[in-house]
């Protein structure tokens, strides 16, 4: 590849970064409850896209494609932690500094969302959060569309159930 091409490339995905980052951002915030994790698992989905940007053949697919990396990333991340906990006969009791109502309903909704399946939760990031169709959230997660509403379906069912559960 000639360095002409290449630094079109680099001027051009960093013209992408500018103009994505804070849909991205949010994105990846929706994907993992630490704001914090949520910025590293967005530049490891940024890096490992800018490796491949120049075979990206549609560049209108850019934000589909991303968001596919931070998903497969936090689930390659989600396995690897999963290896590292260590069962406790008690879980501790957990308190939420913030007192508010918003901040506490936020809190129970992304503990509630962390029972769901790394594949249920994706698919309700991408259609309630992200807005995105049931075909759009397909080609996204490289699945039938049939497959996207029976999986909302059942996590939805497991939130109400959770939620349920936390309220009694």
């Amino acid at each position: 590849m000639d360095a002409r091409k290449r630094v079109n490339e680099v001027l051009e995905f960093e013209e992408y970064v500018r103009a994505r980052h804070d849909a991205l951002l949010r994105s990846a915030r929706r994907l993992v409850a630490d704001p914090l994790d949520a910025q590293d698992l967005l530049q490891t989905a940024l890096l490992r896209t800018y490796r491949r940007w120049g075979s990206l053949t549609d560049k209108r697919l850019a934000d589909a494609y991303l968001r596919r990396v931070m998903i497969n990333t936090r689930t390659e991340w989600w396995r690897a932690r999963k290896l590292e906990e260590l069962p406790i006969e008690h879980m501790p009791d957990a308190s939420i500094g913030d007192s508010t109502e918003q901040h506490a309903d936020r809190a129970l909704l992304m503990d509630i969302i962390k029972t769901l399946t790394p594949q249920q939760r994706s698919v309700v990031v991408l259609r309630h959060w992200e807005h995105m169709s049931t075909e759009e959230t397909a080609a996204a997660l490289g699945m039938a569309a049939g497959t996207v509403k029976s999986t909302l379906h059942r996590a939805l069912a497991r939130l109400r159930e959770e939620l349920q559960r936390s309220y009694l």
